[in-house]
């Protein structure tokens, strides 16, 4: 019996990308990591093709990365992804679930629909309301909406002088559409990634902070330890990824002396920290997860 064709999106050379594939590889003896900046979309003919492999005859596609950092222009990625699965490739996760995650506002949106406890949040396009979140709040972090590991984001205190508020406010707004301002909580130097695999509970890691900054992502220094969360934790976790129909997923969850938050989750999830937080290979768990799912779907195209 033929085993399965399962390509990688992803961004090749990076270590999350390649060990996907190198799992998918032992499993069924296929690899092919696809960079969506080389891709052609052929509607005349509905292919898809990189290089002289046309995606639309793989029997499953895992989207692990669809561009280095977030920006509207990933959205047209995920158009043409979206066209594909509209013909019947099965996508992990679904092209139009991480699509309204790319966009922090509409997962943000998503989640509060859900009932999902978040950090007080306001959304604004106008300077002097900003600044008048920013002494409600007392502190608050801003965030773009297209970004990963707080790349962008600014933090802002009510303790600051005036003119220089104003001054950071403005900037951030020649390159932001909209001011999305979170209240700033007590992180204690560490927050949570909780992973789950199709739904279901995988493991917790802990971010922790190097001290020397306000965010505790590894991007800014900080390192992975194992955390084991409550059956309450597990719950909250539980119910943010089910706002969404991810297959593979991380939710960052912070504890404040006002109880759990969830940050956000995420449209890909991470493997590093499971691996060196928990000792769990997530990218073997995910390619076994998503073999079987392909294999149940019936009649592979190869």
């Amino acid at each position: 019996m033929n085993k399965p064709k399962i390509g990688v999106v992803g961004i090749p050379g990076k270590w999350s990308t390649e060990v996907l594939a190198d799992r998918l590889e032992a499993l069924t003896g296929f690899r092919a990591v696809i960079d969506m900046a080389k891709v052609e979309l052929r509607l005349d003919s509905n292919q898809l093709m990189f290089g002289d492999l046309d995606l639309a005859q793989l029997d499953g596609i895992i989207v692990k990365k669809i561009s280095e950092v977030y920006a509207p222009s990933t959205e047209d990625r995920i158009h043409v992804l979206s066209h594909i699965e509209k013909l019947g490739v099965p996508m992990f996760s679904s092209a139009q679930t991480i699509g309204q995650l790319i966009n922090r506002l509409s997962g943000t949106l998503a989640l509060q629909q859900g009932g999902v406890p978040m950090p007080k949040t306001r959304i604004t396009e106008d300077l002097e309301q900003a600044l008048q979140i920013v002494h409600e709040f007392g502190s608050v972090i801003l965030k773009p909406l297209y970004s990963t590991k707080a790349r962008g984001m600014v933090m802002l205190t009510a303790e600051q002088p005036e003119s220089e508020l104003r001054q950071a406010l403005a900037e951030y707004r020649q390159d932001n559409s909209l001011y999305y301002m979170q209240q700033t909580v007590k992180l204690d130097g560490k927050d949570l990634g909780m992973v789950f695999l199709g739904g279901e509970y995988l493991c917790t890691y802990a971010r922790v902070g190097n001290k020397d900054s306000w965010n505790t992502t590894i991007h800014s220094g900080g390192h992975y330890e194992l955390f084991e969360p409550s059956e309450e934790l597990i719950e909250l976790g539980r119910k943010a990824q089910a706002c969404f129909n991810l297959s593979f997923t991380t939710v960052d969850i912070a504890l404040t002396d006002q109880g759990p938050v969830v940050f956000e989750v995420s449209a890909f999830g991470g493997f590093k920290g499971a691996l060196e937080g928990c000792q769990v290979d997530a990218a073997e768990a995910y390619a076994q997860y998503v073999l079987k799912q392909v294999q149940q779907k019936g009649v592979l195209k190869c």
